[in-house]
């Protein structure tokens, strides 16, 4: 048995994937061509019906030339696909699928011209399916690793720089403390050497390591990227063919599969502890892919300090609930402080000690702790993009990427399409039309389109949310009517609770909604690469789903009881809705629930029960499909599924856009509103733990392998971290104007006589006289003996001479907020700084190295130059000793003179 340590080297795994116990089971297993020689690398699918044979000459005789000719018809594909002849009569076919035909023959003769070498097979257990597999030669491969850049590793090895003293002593117990954590496979290994790389060359010796070496999958699959799918994007969206994709590669006939280790090592929630395998995922998915899970895996494990103070914070808060003044007041029931009715006419008064519960469970996220778990998580924030950056720029040495950069992607197929359709409308005015392309004019239309359609969706957006304002507040004045006392005490959790459910699940919906209107404003648009097509993907679908995730809370937040009035002089919505005020203990509580349940949801209904739902729902009606058709024929049902046929009936790969997507939103939970769920960290770690295997799960078993592509970053996703930067400001305002922090400190160090924070309640509410209400505002069933009823704000008493204007409390505790807001927002943009300055973007050690490869390069080089020079030197010491011998031979041989001299000349052929 091969122990897995043999699998070091990630350039060697297709030379060990060859090693297998049983070629001809890997070649039934549909791995390999029916040589069982040729392993298929890609695989191409169409639909095929029998055609007349007539038209599809005809259509031959026209635009075939003589060289794709010679590779159709003179040697045509190999396999059991049935080939025309001119004396068959075959049954009529319309003209589209004729054309198919012919355009699929010439793709791959272009294919076959290429050097790739195909074999087609359309005896499958899927009726009317068949099957181009693919496999590129060796020649084939160092031509375009060459054309690429490909770096490929050397024989020159040296050392990495190891650590000493204490930190050595410190990684070491590290390494052993993390031991059981770390997944079984030799690529997650610390390593001491590494090889120089260098980009591939057939004529260098130095790209050779080996001559048996070959490349690996990840770069043949690269290699396809450049050669196979420039043409195919257009033939797939025009359905001449059905699918393009590599195979996954699960024999259980080769040793080191990558496949298998996948599954063991990281695609099993029995694993969910250890860390990722990134090096394998790489080696099997490409760089994109790698680097999308290793952002991922960093930022899951930097939820771990963040969830530890989260709860620090809110074991803090449970602790000192009963010792809070404020809610101590506010359950006195000793006080008996009667509050104005919630709403007019069908509202009564009510007691303050009925909001006993809400004002103890506020303390709970609303406390002193947790202005320092606001400051420690925008610290959090700089330090995560930091580390991440170090991350990546390991990876980039680990993968040699240092030098890579990206070139430009060749035009999509409708953007090619739309310049062809205005080249022939102006080619009677112009001849030259090669150099046609798109302007902005031609993108007018598209452009005013999208420009309409993102201000109506958001406007939309914000008339759903209006929707449940007035939902929520009609709710509450119709609860209020109850007669039981408990029901009254709960209206306000009620009204909130149903209030976000409604609002999830309007957010669930728009969220899918707007994924596919954003696509399909992208694709008018008709970007001219698919780099553009993602970039501006990126920016309609984050807007959209934006606004509707956090308009909601942005309302709670900032918005609500802000704009309420006073008693006899409340702003109302339509002449007859009230606006709603925030709670006595504050509107942070209702912000908590708001924010807890719209996370909670979204995680639990749409990351996980949608990605796991939908992929098994879509795969059962498939299976359906197939056990109806092969009820028709028991004889095909009875085969056996070759690979490619697996690989077909799983899902397509629709890019990383969503997985993206749904944690940047994620982290503007955890980041920009924090401040009133400390426990967010915690549940965003437990999400994103399950999320990684799920994740990994999907892109193993349930998706088609993905083309490989390299990429040495994540692109413009990173640019939508940096709204961090605003994170200080957004929790200052949100601790400043949405809890009561700010109006605490200012009665415990101006109001306040014995320094304590007893009087409190009585200080933040004003005071009202049930005579001046409006007419037709009054409690229709008012208490006995209420003359005067309290409410929160700081405004004059009825009694004073400007009764009911605002009072200077007010204006204390507003340049209180606006002073903690901006000596907030400095301080921790000034830590952030800092944390940036102090924290390079490129480690010390990759840096080194780095500069290290470098000078052993010129060494490599000048080494090799120099051997040339001597080399060269003795031939020409040969050359003069020979000339010697030759001139001083006796005269009995110079008749064969000339036979000598042939002889003398002949070295070059023995060196």
């Amino acid at each position: 048995h091969f122990p897995r340590r043999f699998l070091a080297a990630p350039r060697e795994q297709l030379l060990l994937n060859s090693l297998s116990k049983n070629p001809d089971a890997d070649c039934k297993y549909g791995l390999y061509f029916r040589d069982g020689k040729r392993k298929v690398d890609y695989i191409l699918v169409y639909h095929y019906k029998k055609s007349s044979a007539g038209k599809t000459l005809a259509r031959r005789a026209q635009h075939n030339d003589a060289s794709l000719r010679s590779t159709k018809q003179d040697q045509p594909l190999p396999g059991k696909g049935v080939q025309l002849e001119m004396g068959e009569s075959e049954p009529h076919m319309d003209y589209h699928e004729d054309d198919k035909r012919f355009r699929r023959e010439e793709y791959e003769g272009n294919l076959v011209e290429a050097g790739l070498e195909l074999e087609r097979d359309e005896d499958t257990k899927i009726h009317g399916i068949g099957f181009v597999k693919i496999h590129a030669p060796w020649n084939v491969l160092c031509r375009e690793a060459e054309f690429l850049k490909l770096k490929m590793p050397t024989k020159k090895m040296y050392q990495i720089n190891q650590t000493h003293g204490l930190l050595k002593k410190i990684n070491s117990v590290i390494q052993k403390i993390t031991e059981p954590i770390q997944p079984k496979v030799a690529e997650h290994k610390p390593q001491t050497v590494k090889r120089l790389s260098y980009p591939f060359s057939r004529e260098k010796e130095i790209s050779r390591k080996d001559d048996e070496v070959r490349l690996s999958n990840l770069e043949i699959i690269n290699n396809y990227y450049v050669f196979i799918f420039q043409g195919i994007t257009s033939l797939l969206a025009n359905g001449v063919y059905s699918a393009a994709y590599p195979l996954h590669d699960p024999s259980p006939f080769s040793f080191l599969s990558v496949f298998q280790l996948l599954c063991e090592e990281w695609a099993s929630y029995g694993v969910f502890y250890k860390y990722q395998p990134i090096d394998l995922v790489r080696k099997y998915f490409g760089e994109k892919i790698g680097l999308y899970f290793a952002w991922l895996g960093v930022y899951t494990q930097m939820l771990i300090p963040a969830s530890i103070v989260g709860i620090i914070v809110f074991l803090y808060g449970c602790a000192t609930v009963d010792e809070n003044i404020p809610s101590m007041e506010m359950c006195d029931q000793r006080n008996n402080i009667t509050m104005c009715p919630l709403c007019d006419k069908t509202c009564s008064y009510w007691k303050m000690s009925s909001a006993c519960a809400t004002a103890r469970a506020s303390h709970l996220f609303d406390n002193p702790a947790t202005v320092f778990f606001s400051v420690f998580m925008a610290l959090w924030a700089a330090t995560f993009m930091e580390h991440w950056k170090r991350k990546q720029m390991r990876l980039n040495y680990r993968w040699d990427l240092t030098g890579f950069e990206e070139e430009e992607d060749h035009p999509r197929a409708e953007y090619e399409a739309k310049v062809l359709e205005k080249s022939l409308r102006k080619e009677h005015k112009h001849k030259e039309t090669d150099k046609e392309k798109l302007t902005w004019k031609d993108r007018f239309p598209a452009y005013l389109t999208n420009f309409v359609s993102i201000i109506f969706m958001v406007g939309l957006t914000f008339a759903i949310v209006f929707g449940v304002i007035i939902y929520r507040i009609s709710t509450a004045a119709a609860l209020a009517i109850s007669s039981t006392p408990s029901g009254r005490s709960s209206v306000r959790v009620t009204v909130t609770a149903t209030a976000v459910i409604i609002n999830l699940v309007v957010i669930i919906i728009l969220d899918e909604v707007y994924g596919c209107i954003a696509r399909w404003l992208t694709q008018i648009e008709v970007p001219k690469t698919d780099k553009n097509f993602e970039e501006r993907l990126i920016f309609k679908a984050f807007l959209l789903k934006f606004v509707n995730a956090y308009t909601p809370i942005f309302y709670v937040a900032f918005f609500k009881g802000r704009f309420v009035g006073r008693p006899g002089d409340y702003v109302y919505i339509f002449h007859s809705f009230r606006m709603e005020e925030c709670a006595p203990g504050g509107c942070l509580m209702e912000l908590c629930i708001q924010l807890s349940i719209i996370m909670l949801g979204k995680q639990l209904i749409q990351n996980n029960l949608f990605e796991i739902g939908i992929p098994k729902m879509k795969k059962f009606i498939r299976y359906l499909k197939l056990k109806r058709r092969r009820s028709l024929d028991h004889e095909e049902h009875m085969k056996k599924k070759q690979r490619y046929e697996v690989d077909y009936n799983l899902e397509p790969f629709a890019g990383l856009t969503p997985e993206y997507m749904e944690m940047i939103i994620q982290f503007g939970f955890v980041t920009l509103f924090v401040a009133s769920f400390p426990l967010a960290p915690l549940f965003a770690l437990l999400n994103n733990i399950i999320e990684i295997r799920l994740d990994a799960k999907k892109f193993v078993t349930e998706l088609r392998r993905p083309v490989a592509v390299r990429a040495k970053d994540i692109g413009k996703w990173i640019l939508l971290l940096y709204p961090c930067l605003f994170i200080p400001g957004l929790m200052a305002f949100v601790i400043s104007f949405t809890s009561d922090f700010i109006p605490r400190l200012v009665y415990l160090y101006m109001y306040s006589e014995n320094g304590t924070m007893h009087g409190f309640v009585n200080h933040t509410l004003s005071s009202f006289n049930v005579s001046d209400f409006q007419a037709g505002t009054a409690p229709n069933d008012p208490l006995d003996l209420v003359l005067f009823c309290r409410y929160k704000d700081y405004r004059e008493p009825p009694w004073s001479e400007n009764k009911y204007d605002i009072s200077k409390d007010f204006w204390a505790v507003l340049a209180a907020r606006l002073a903690f807001v901006i000596v907030f927002q400095n301080l921790v943009m000034f830590m952030s700084e800092f944390v940036d300055w102090i924290i390079p973007d490129i480690p010390k050690d990759i840096s080194q190295q780095i500069h290290k490869e470098k000078v052993l390069m010129v060494e490599v080089f000048m080494r090799e130059e120099q051997g040339k020079l001597q080399m060269l030197e003795t031939w020409k010491d040969k050359d003069k000793k020979k000339g010697e011998n030759c001139n001083n031979h006796s005269p009995r041989l110079s008749r064969s003179r000339s036979g000598s001299l042939s002889s003398c000349h002949s070295y070059p052929l023995d060196v």
